[in-house]
């Protein structure tokens, strides 16, 4: 993590033992770490200084949070 800030969007998930994180954070020096991490890997982790583009992303990590729901994974 980059920031000592408080989350811009942070979902945990968990299923079978299997926890997925979905997070945005701001960076100390400007703009948004977005990350996806499955256990102890990250799967993405991209550096963003668009607004437009950190929406797109909180709004593509929601829409994965639900589908996952759907199939019956819990919110941690």
């Amino acid at each position: 993590m980059t920031s000592t800030e408080s989350p811009l969007f942070l979902k945990q998930l968990k299923q079978a033992g299997n926890i997925l994180t979905f997070s945005i954070f701001p960076t100390n020096a400007g703009g948004w770490e977005v990350r996806e991490e499955a256990g102890n890997e990250v799967v993405r982790q991209v550096r963003l200084s668009d607004w437009h583009r950190v929406e797109r992303a909180r709004d593509a990590f929601s829409l994965k949070a639900m589908s996952l729901r759907e199939a019956g994974w819990v919110e941690v």
